[in-house]
């Protein structure tokens, strides 16, 4: 049975035993153990730490800035610095005045024979080296656990708008001190995606004949976080300019207090009053403030060490000892207690962060305990502690699985991007459907989650060399289209001077059908640069509306002519529906013409009122029935009208068109005489009455009317 086993239990109320760890300042409280610490510190110093648990340790353990990051910061002057490297440099001799302390403690108490064996071992030593600088950090700035209860986002999924609007966050709302760990992460996701985005327009720069000297390229999110960064470096930097005057003040009078304590074993004074006088010094070192991380484990060990000597010089008086003793084991077990809980806890990173704080109680707070109870203590609290670090492990490892199948998710993005990559469009629509498919990808990329750090760089390197690829080759099909828009351009150009060449013209009948054509071909040229774009089109659409305007504000002046000439035919009509003839063939013939010629000389009128013409003929060919007239005289006198207007147009075009048409009338009415000619052979043998036969002869001789009537026409026409 282990001697853990055998532990009494501590006194009190069970509910009150964390809120009396929490409240671990008490009046009865004693300086520490002689025996025990001067063992603890020399196996803390003793053993080596094995780096890649280091590594892993640090990752929550140190987020304080030590001594070096101080004096390195961006606004601590040259006296800051050199007072850094003094200060580094007495670091270096502190492991040997530790190891004399130690030594010195080692001869006083004679502890070391008491150490059980498995805590000499290397894991062990290890964990506890890790709790004795996480103390140590935490000591240096008592705000270092803030830190961990800020949530940590994905920062990787976030865009660099949104990665902004968090780091304005942080600053605004939380102390500068804690967020060192957020603001990096920022920082590095936001230059990844920034400088992706500049290698892109680069390439984009290059590939249209741009020199790598001249390239710039800024934005104003850019410059947003730039802002935003250089104030949180002010504010960081002002925070610990401040906190190393405090910790070097604090440190001062750290040993102001150990030189105190130094003098009392040469008092010649009352015992009571000496065991007082030490109790004086016990609490003001706990009110004394943290000091620098460096200097800490040094202070500490020195302080114990004249603790222990003072506890040599008091040992005459039992009393106070076994006072102080019982007070301390009832500390301690619940301490125990309270890890025993961690141990269980859910949460591996909550329950090491207060095991960190356990550590510090037990280091700082709390005095030795009876020889009897030294060993089983603390090797029940080392095991609990090795349990928290395993736990801890555990889910690392779990995590790690995940950040595996992130890394597959990943690499399955990445072969998309490539294979995307490889089909190279051959028009703007394609490419751009393409680079929609890439941005799609890209925001799945981010949001995919972390992947292991140590292929971290490695796939985000194959992520940049798949876009980059891309990239290049959208840009040499751009590079192309390029050149086909110049062409383009100069073809645009050369429009654009025929319609400023014609947009003064006052012949409408020439140049419209001329500004119709450019407009037509400007159309099915196609794409110009986009810089030019706008500022042809302004130039064309300019000359070709200037024309326009013109040929419509001519054609709106004849429009009210029109609309006159239209009031004018109207009345004519109706003035015609009341004519009666006089029943002298010769006098109402003139008559009839005389009204012709009226019509005519009216003039047009609007093209949407043409069928008045129709309602005029109807009136005439009524007219004409009453005098008793063929049907051809009657066409050919309606006919006199139209001849009179074509003979007086000065171009001859449209008297061509027209003997042109009445020829292609005459070919048509000649074929659909001898259609029915020989339809006529179907019916031989049938008798004259046959209504079918009457039909097709009555079709004929209409025809043969017609006939004569056009080539009356033809005639007439050929005489003007």
């Amino acid at each position: 049975m282990s001697t853990s086993d055998n532990l009494p239990k501590a006194d009190g109320n069970e509910e009150n035993k964390i809120e009396t760890l929490e409240n671990h300042s008490d009046e009865h409280q004693t300086s520490k153990d002689d025996d025990l610490q001067a063992s603890e510190n020399q196996n803390l110093e003793e053993n080596t730490i094995d780096d890649a648990e280091k590594k892993e340790a640090d990752e929550v353990i140190d987020t304080s800035i030590t001594e070096s990051d101080i004096a390195n910061s961006d606004t601590t002057n040259t006296a800051e610095k050199q007072s850094s490297d003094v200060e580094n440099t007495e670091d270096s001799n502190a492991n040997t005045q530790v190891e004399s302390q130690q030594n010195t403690s080692e001869n006083t108490t004679d502890q070391n024979a008491e150490i059980p064996q498995e805590l000499a071992s290397s894991t062990s030593d290890h964990i506890h080296d890790q709790m004795n600088e996480a103390v140590a950090a935490h000591s240096e700035d008592e705000t270092t656990m803030e830190s961990h209860e800020i949530e940590k986002k994905d920062y990787h999924a976030m865009s660099k708008e949104e990665l902004v609007k968090e780091l304005r966050i942080l600053i605004k709302n939380e102390k500068v001190q804690t967020i060192k760990e957020h603001v990096e992460e920022i920082k590095t996701e936001f230059n990844n995606k920034f400088n992706e985005e500049v290698e892109q327009k680069k390439e984009e720069f290059l590939a249209n004949g741009g020199d790598i000297i001249d390239f710039y390229y800024s934005t104003p999110i850019k410059k947003e976080f730039n802002s935003a960064y250089f104030d949180y470096k002010e504010k960081r930097n002002a925070y610990y300019q401040n906190l190393k005057k405090d910790l070097q003040e604090n440190f001062n009078r750290r040993l102001e207090l150990i030189e105190e304590l130094k003098g009392l074993l040469n008092v010649d004074e009352n015992i009571n009053t000496t065991y007082n006088h030490f109790k004086s010094i016990q609490e003001r070192w706990r009110n004394a403030g943290p000091i620098p991380r460096d200097k800490y484990n040094t202070v500490w060990n020195t302080y114990h060490h004249h603790t222990e000597n003072f506890y040599d010089f008091l040992h005459l008086n039992r009393e106070f000892r076994d006072l102080d003793f019982k007070h301390n084991l009832e500390q301690k077990l619940k301490i125990i207690e309270r890890a025993t809980e961690l141990a269980q806890e859910t949460d591996v990173n909550r329950a090491f962060r207060e095991l960190q704080l356990l550590h510090k109680m037990w280091k700082e707070d709390l005095g030795p305990v009876s020889k009897e109870y030294r060993e089983p203590i603390w090797e029940k609290f080392s095991l609990l502690t090795k349990q928290i670090h395993e736990n801890r492990q555990l889910y690392f490892k779990e995590l790690d699985k995940v950040y595996e199948k992130n890394l597959e998710v990943k690499r399955e993005i990445i072969a998309n991007i490539t294979e995307v990559g490889q089909d190279q469009p051959k028009s703007h629509n394609g490419w751009q459907q393409k680079i929609k498919e890439i941005e799609a990808l890209r925001e799945q990329f981010f949001k995919a989650g972390k992947v292991p750090s140590n292929v971290n760089e490695q796939t985000w390197s194959e992520f940049k060399s798949a876009v980059r690829d891309f990239n290049r080759n959208k840009n040499a099909f751009y590079k192309g289209l390029k050149k086909e828009q110049f062409e383009n351009l100069n073809k645009k150009m050369e429009l654009i001077q025929i319609a400023e060449d014609n947009k003064d013209s006052d012949d409408f009948s020439v140049t419209t059908p001329l500004m119709k054509k450019i407009q037509s071909d400007w159309k099915k040229i196609g794409h110009v640069p986009r810089k030019d774009s706008d500022k042809i089109w302004k130039r064309f659409k300019d000359a070709c509306n200037f024309y326009f305007d013109r040929l419509h504000a001519e054609r709106n002046e004849a429009n009210k002519e029109e609309v006159v000439a239209l009031e004018k035919k109207q009345e004519h009509i109706e003035s015609l529906k009341s004519l009666e003839l006089s029943g002298d063939p010769e006098a109402d013939l003139a008559t009839i013409k005389e009204n012709i010629a009226t019509w005519k000389g009216i003039g047009r009128v609007p093209y949407k009122k043409k069928n008045i013409e129709a309602e005029y003929n109807k009136i005439l060919d009524n007219l004409f029935q009453q005098l008793n007239l063929s049907r051809k005289e009657t066409e050919l006198i309606k006919y006199d009208n139209k001849l009179n207007t074509l003979s007086n147009q000065t171009d001859d075009r449209a008297i061509r068109n027209e003997q042109s048409f009445i020829r292609k009338k005459i070919d048509e009415v000649n074929a659909e005489i001898r259609q029915l000619e020989n339809n006529l052979q179907f019916f031989k043998n049938a008798k004259d009455d046959n209504p079918l036969v009457i039909d097709v002869l009555k079709n004929i001789e209409k025809h043969k009317e017609n006939l004569d009537v056009w080539k009356a026409k033809l005639k007439k026409i050929k005489q003007l």
